[in-house]
């Protein structure tokens, strides 16, 4: 497991001034790529809306692990957390090889989560711990872990 803190670890600190969440991302199905973790205001017009995010970090990928990202936030309130296994490091979405994974863990379709299965109220310093899902046949989830003998 990784101990490093990517993001912008000051704003986990115990005296930092704005809400900020610490996100342990989790379930990776390989290791090429970036994450990116992105956070809107949970709202329709905003949520996944492009640009509309109220904070987004790239991170290159560790080789092996969970990786923690420390994600500040310029106000309290409800919000979403979104991470994004960007395998070609291309900026954006690929349903078909990309990773996603959202506050809360939902199950997820072939559609965005309802808002109120995935928001969050940020108030403060936030842990959470979201889970990435690749499309498998006909749906997203999470890779499934081979078992040791």
């Amino acid at each position: 497991m990784s101990t490093a803190v990517f993001g912008v670890p000051e704003a986990c600190s115990s005296n930092a001034e704005s809400p900020a969440v610490l996100v342990r991302v989790h379930g990776f199905k390989d290791r090429v790529g970036q994450l990116r973790i992105a956070i809107y205001r949970a709202n329709e017009e905003e949520f996944l809306a492009s640009g509309r995010y109220v904070q987004r970090l790239d991170t290159p990928l560790t080789p092996k692990g969970d990786m923690t990202v420390c994600a500040p936030v310029p106000e309290a309130g409800q919000h979403i957390v979104v991470a994004l296994h960007d395998r070609d490091a291309n900026g954006r979405f690929g349903p078909f090889k990309d990773g996603v994974g959202f506050s809360r863990n939902p199950r997820l379709g072939l559609s965005k989560p309802d808002i109120q299965k995935v928001e969050v109220p940020l108030d403060g310093l936030m842990p959470m711990s979201i889970e990435l899902n690749y499309m498998r046949g006909l749906r997203p989830a999470p890779v499934r872990q081979k078992q040791n003998p």
